[in-house]
């Protein structure tokens, strides 16, 4: 790994996978938990290439960058592209991961279709209502629909989905029935959902959800629930296998 060169309001973070770490502007939008388990649930291939749409500081692609052939990642602001290019020269996997500055309402001009193997998203989560935009700026602008709505990134993912390719994304339960009318009127058709539960019998605050380009309906395999959180606030043990941190369970 290449010495990282932090600017003004930069940090420098373990991702705790291959030795990798990561360059967060502490003034943007910073990666969560969801970008975590999003990258985790696919069944990936070792010839596969993939797109993630919306890469923000390009923790996705770091991490499964060991998995699969190539992965492209798209961003549409400058500066979190810039930051994204940044962490994959720090972490030398230029030949593995290419990041591109763009708007993917706008994909028929960034990549060719049917191109990919399987399409990540964690798009913005919740739809603007009238009066919100001059009361929002920062991390609230990262998580309303601003640029780029659910319709605009089904749409994105099916143009450059192979058929039989599988697009996966991480968004909120209650929006489960748009995703998937979105998906059924792009050509795609869900068949694997997990929702994620804060704590054991708490209502689910994200899902999981993967569809397959071509396929027939029905065949929703439906998950057992990812709980994150033990009752006295501890990850609970699958949480920590994705971070890598097993041996710390003891200890959280």
């Amino acid at each position: 790994m290449r010495e990282a060169v932090l600017r003004e309001h930069e940090r420098l973070d373990d991702l705790m996978r291959s030795g990798r770490k990561i360059i967060q502007d502490t003034r943007e939008f910073c990666f969560s938990l969801d970008a975590v388990l999003l990258a985790h649930f696919p069944h990936y291939r070792s010839r596969q290439r993939v797109l993630e749409l919306g890469t923000g500081t390009g923790v996705i692609p770091l991490l499964i960058a060991d998995e699969v052939a190539h992965v492209e990642a798209v961003e549409i602001s400058p500066v979190m592209a810039e930051l994204a290019a940044r962490n994959v020269y720090m972490n030398e996997l230029e030949a593995r991961i290419s990041v591109r500055q763009g708007d993917y309402r706008e994909i028929r001009t960034l990549y060719p279709a049917e191109s990919f193997d399987t399409v990540l998203a964690n798009p913005p989560y919740r739809p603007v209502a009238h009066g919100q935009v001059n009361k929002m700026s920062g991390v609230a602008r990262a998580r309303h629909e601003f640029t780029a709505r659910l319709v605009d990134v089904v749409r994105a993912a099916r143009y450059v989905l192979k058929f039989g390719g599988r697009f996966a994304m991480v968004h909120l339960p209650e929006r489960l029935g748009e995703i998937i009318v979105a998906m059924h009127e792009n050509q795609m058709e869900p068949k694997r959902l997990r929702m994620v539960q804060p704590k054991e019998g708490r209502a689910p605050n994200m899902m999981l959800i993967e569809a397959v380009v071509g396929a027939a309906p029905g065949g929703l395999k439906v998950m057992p629930p990812l709980i994150v959180h033990r009752e006295d606030g501890s990850y609970t043990e699958e949480i920590l296998a994705i971070y890598g941190m097993q041996d710390a369970g003891e200890n959280k």
